[in-house]
């Protein structure tokens, strides 16, 4: 059963359908586990991790049971092929980033109650046992089948092992599952002269055996299971799956030919292991096993989490993973028999980077770690924007500029700017002592009667996954704080009236505490920075929009400022980043398309004998004044005297740069004049395929004047 529920946001009506309220016991809400193959960033951010975190601080600050579940995938392809690039083992690799990323989402304030890893010993356990009962009970299918093979390296390819040419847009380093050019998803067969990453060969079609989750036959229950039971899922997360649910659902392979992963546990599997996309959701689970294990007295047994009809399953996704968080894993548990089906998905969708696609191989990204370091103590203005900027229901954007501008034009400029002055006046005027309630006036049942309501306004969006909204209801709290404390002016009636200017500072304070409380889930670290600075060392979710959150005669700590502004230098400083980023890709786009010029014409042997190229010693080099192009060289040619060479090659060397090196010239070359002097040869260069020049030098020192023959 379904009803309309009208939720008013900032005076717009929105329709939302939601399912009619079931009661659950507690909440499992899980993360998406991220490839332990490189930092995470904004992007990660934006559409899992922020959003995930402010949920699950939600849930606990109104007392729900809840357990916030994370960990990093380190199986798969990805992995190897970063550790085949740095030259070390996958564990390496997966052991260096599992240690970045935990600690990054740690110094940034995401809760996970455990972050854990796919190679641990618990999960390979869980992973082998759930795949075998799914074995054993017939509910997997094995096919042969021909797959790409590189006879030199003697395995199964991969798709990402595989490049070609793309067929949509002519690009040659598309990869076996995607052109990062067009962005086309391919498969291998579609590319033109596919070629084995791994050895260069050409790829071959080989025989394997694999085992295979039949979707096809639980394309009737996802269909009533989703499409019927699930409409109040967001609208992307219930378009794409209908778009597949709409077609024939295939069998998909569980398992692969491939030496890193946990290997399938049965006869005849020897060589294979399990797709990394059946190993790693099942990671959720093997990670709440872990921590119950760890403190059983805290969590308990780990199946109330999964198994239990009373919990409620809320997986945080990006849109690329809704197809597996949707249909692959409910079909998993499913087969498996014993756990409860995620209750929503909200995934969100991407976040670009100052209007370019976020690309990890172009490193067209902003990086959690360094983030961190550049901006040190501002995790919450980095949380606070993405959360205002997060792509709920499109792909959005995320600038330096706006980074900026929100900043200090909104944390600063009105949420820190009403608790300055709430706080300064209450130190200037009464020594940081809470003042007593007064006879209220008009204008001060108007400001309480504006946010005495704000918690149901959170809920209402909280409840239903629109983070954005319910971050603009917490900072509607301070604009009316700026508005009820300009409206009053305390500084001008403190004058006349000093009574009344307790009641205006009164009310101002609470508002400063409701807050510190609304603003908990999304910006953790300036909300507790708030409650000491006042003093409220207790709160309760159940209180925001109270009047008496902080007693009169209460004191108030030391003011201090709750953010800063960022000045234009330290946003420049990004943009010269991105730059220099945008400026390599550039440059090595162009290296990977170059194609040299075509051979000039044949030569007689005779005419190349007329050309006398020697090595000549440089002495001295300096520019030519009144020239942007021209170095004046001083050459040992090898006969005793010096020679001058005129060379324009000024915008690619300091002359500091070539002086004492061996380069060739041709020396018999008629002189000639150039800036008033006598050029009496030319310097050899090679011209790059970004037109710039390279001066050829000897690899060993040979006399001055030695002949090229």
């Amino acid at each position: 059963m379904y009803k309309l529920v009208f939720v008013n946001l900032h005076h717009t009506y929105q329709i939302s359908l939601k399912m009619e309220e079931k009661k659950y016991k507690r909440t499992t809400v899980t993360a998406a586990l991220p490839y332990a193959n490189g930092g995470v960033h904004i992007g990660h951010l934006a559409g899992v991790y922020v959003p995930a975190d402010i949920y699950a601080r939600y849930l606990r600050l109104k007392k729900q049971e809840v357990a916030f579940i994370g960990g990093s995938d380190e199986h798969g392809v990805p992995i190897t092929i970063r550790a085949k690039k740095e030259g070390c083992m996958p564990q390496d690799v997966c052991d260096r980033y599992h240690k970045m990323i935990k600690d990054s989402f740690a110094e940034f304030g995401i809760s996970f109650d455990i972050y854990s890893r796919t190679t641990s010993d618990i999960h390979h356990k869980f992973a082998s046992e759930f795949f075998k009962k799914l074995y054993d009970d017939g509910k997997l299918v094995e096919k042969e089948s021909e797959q790409l093979y590189d006879d030199e390296a003697h395995q199964f390819l991969a798709d990402r092992y595989i490049m070609g040419t793309c067929p949509h847009c002519g690009n040659t380093g598309a990869y076996g599952d995607q052109c990062e050019k067009c962005g086309t998803a391919l498969s291998p067969e579609e590319l033109i002269n596919p070629h084995s990453t791994i050895s260069g060969s050409k790829p071959i079609k080989k025989t394997t055996k694999n085992w295979y989750l039949p979707l096809n036959n639980y394309q009737e229950w996802l269909k009533q299971w989703i499409l019927e039971g699930h409409k109040e899922w967001r609208p992307n997360v219930y378009g794409q799956c209908k778009s597949w649910l709409d077609l024939d659902l295939q069998p998909r392979a569980m398992t692969r030919d491939l030496d890193w992963g946990i290997p399938v546990p049965v006869k005849g599997a020897e060589g294979k292991v399990l797709y990394v996309w059946f190993d790693a959701p099942i990671g959720y689970i093997s990670n709440t096993k872990e921590m119950c294990d760890n403190h059983p007295e805290k969590w308990g047994a780990w199946q109330k989490w999964w198994q239990d009809p009373e919990t409620r399953l809320v997986h945080f996704i990006g849109k690329d993973n809704i197809v597996f968080h949707c249909l692959i894993f409910p079909t998993m548990l499913k087969a498996h028999g014993d756990y409860i089906l995620p209750d929503n998905v909200p995934a969100n969708e991407f976040l670009n980077l100052e209007n370019d696609k976020i690309s990890t191989s172009k490193n067209w990204a902003v990086w959690l770690h360094e983030y961190l370091k550049d901006f040190p103590g501002k995790q919450d203005v980095l949380r606070y924007v993405l959360t205002a900027n997060a792509p709920e229901t499109k792909d959005n954007n995320f600038t330096w500029k706006d980074f900026q501008e929100r900043n200090n034009s909104e944390l600063v400029a009105i949420y820190g700017n009403f608790v300055n002055r709430a706080l300064q006046l209450t130190k200037k005027y009464w020594d940081g002592i809470v003042p007593a309630r007064g006879e209220l006036q008009e204008v001060d049942k108007q400001a309480i009667d504006e946010f005495k309501d704000v918690k149901e306004k959170l809920e209402n969006c909280l409840d239903v996954f629109k983070f954005r909204e319910a971050q603009k209801e917490a900072m509607n709290l301070a604009r009316i704080g700026n508005k009820y404390i300009t409206e009053c002016e305390p500084w001008k009636v403190w004058k006349t009236d000093r009574q009344r200017v307790e009641t205006i500072l009164y009310i101002s304070l609470q508002l400063v505490a409701n807050l510190s409380i609304a603003f908990e889930p999304f910006l953790p670290f300036s909300s507790k920075k708030l409650r000491d600075m006042i003093g409220l060392e207790r709160f309760d979710w159940t209180e925001l929009g109270s009047i008496e959150l902080l007693k009169a005669g209460d004191r108030i700590n030391e003011p201090q400022l709750l953010f800063e502004k960022i000045e234009d230098d330290a946003i420049q400083a990004q943009l010269d980043k991105l730059a220099a980023t945008k400026a390599s890709n550039e440059a090595a786009k162009a290296s990977a398309e170059y194609k040299a010029k075509p051979v000039k014409p044949n030569v007689e042997f005779d005419q190349w004998e007329q050309l006398d190229i020697r090595v000549g010693h440089i002495k001295a080099c300096e520019k030519v004044k009144k020239s942007n192009k021209l170095l004046k060289f001083t050459i040992d040619d090898g006969s005793g005297q010096d020679r001058t060479i005129l060379s324009g090659i000024a915008k690619f060397y300091q002359p500091e740069q070539l002086k004492g090196k061996d380069v060739l010239f041709i020396a018999n070359l008629a002189p000639r004049k150039m800036m008033g002097m006598e050029s009496q040869g030319m310097i050899l260069s090679a011209v790059d395929h970004d037109d710039t020049l390279a001066v050829t030098t000897i690899e060993r020192g040979v006399k001055p004047g030695s002949q090229v023959q």
